[in-house]
């Protein structure tokens, strides 16, 4: 197994991230919003790492035997907060190994409950479907999504 190590997005070459933030494979998963640009990447990550200093969040890179692989992280929701795991197809295999670090750090930051949403183009998971005090339905800019309000443990 790979190991999996998360670093802040300003130990990051944002040169590195364009090729996963525009794969398209991956943006069928995501909120449309036009490919990014060597000045929109430049944006994006500033605005996370400023979310990363908000309290209660954490976004980090996520590198997978050395390559970068996406990001993760906890961040600000309209109805709380929410976690975020953007990782390229070829490591969706480490996605629930990825979920249970954040989980942890919800912990650490004294979360009792965190907002997952899934696109519509995901299908349901049913440990998701235990772990969560309510799913339901959610529009978010224009598209669909199962939102999941996972109880953090003790």
């Amino acid at each position: 197994m790979s190991e999996i190590e998360f670093l802040s997005f300003n130990q990051v070459n944002p040169e590195n991230f364009m090729g996963i933030v525009n794969e398209d494979s991956l943006r069928t998963h995501l909120i449309d919003h036009p490919y990014f640009d060597a000045s929109s990447l430049q944006a994006w990550m500033e605005d996370k790492v400023k979310t990363n200093d908000i309290k209660g969040c954490r976004i980090r890179a996520v590198y997978i035997g050395g390559a970068l692989a996406g990001w993760c992280g906890i961040q600000p929701d309209d109805n709380g907060f929410e976690l975020a795991i953007v990782i390229s197809p070829k490591f969706w295999g480490f996605g629930i190994s990825i979920f249970k670090t954040l989980m942890c750090w919800a912990k650490e930051l004294g979360h009792k409950e965190v907002l997952f949403h899934l696109l519509e183009s995901r299908p349901e998971y049913k440990a998701l479907n235990r772990m969560s005090t309510k799913v339901h339905k959610t529009e978010l800019a224009g598209r669909y999504f199962t939102t999941y309000h996972v109880s953090v443990g003790k």
